[in-house]
């Protein structure tokens, strides 16, 4: 494909997330550059959170990697270990079948951006260790994709 203009690839906003699950993460934005390359292996986003805003719930993929690496402003990233500052330069993996809950959020009083890598895998699912909730495989993107931990949906 060549060069991407980031500004003209596919966006998004907000979250998916069932109430009252999606209020921290209803501001945050994407560019999904590995879309816009013609990508089907793994995504690449480009996110920015703006003050208070999370990146996701705190959540684990069975079958996905997933890397992030901080390309503006400040980030705290919470796992399970605890709380760690990220600046830009600074970059995680997390991989599939940890169960290592993990997240953004921006704490700052400024906008960060990051970029995060993963493969696609419809196997996946995961869950979201602070949350009653879980995602299914496959389902994510699609009505449905959230249940409680029980298997009742929402």
């Amino acid at each position: 494909m060549g060069k991407i203009d980031p500004e003209s690839a596919p966006s998004g906003h907000g979250t998916r997330y069932p109430a009252p699950y999606d209020v921290p993460c209803r501001d945050r934005r994407w560019r999904k550059l590995g879309d816009a390359a013609g990508l089907t292996a793994f995504g690449v986003n480009l996110v920015t959170l703006d003050p208070g805003v999370w990146s996701s719930q705190r959540h684990w993929h069975s079958h996905e990697d997933e890397f992030v690496w901080v390309l503006e402003g400040e980030l705290v990233l919470v796992t399970d270990a605890g709380e760690q500052v990220m600046r830009a330069g600074d970059c995680a993996g997390f991989k599939a079948g940890v169960r290592d809950g993990h997240h953004l959020q921006n704490r700052s009083d400024q906008p960060a951006r990051f970029l995060v890598v993963g493969n696609r895998d419809d196997a996946d699912h995961g869950e979201y260790p602070d949350i009653d909730m879980q995602f299914l495989p496959g389902r994510v993107s699609g009505p449905g994709g959230y249940a409680r931990k029980n298997g009742d949906p929402f």
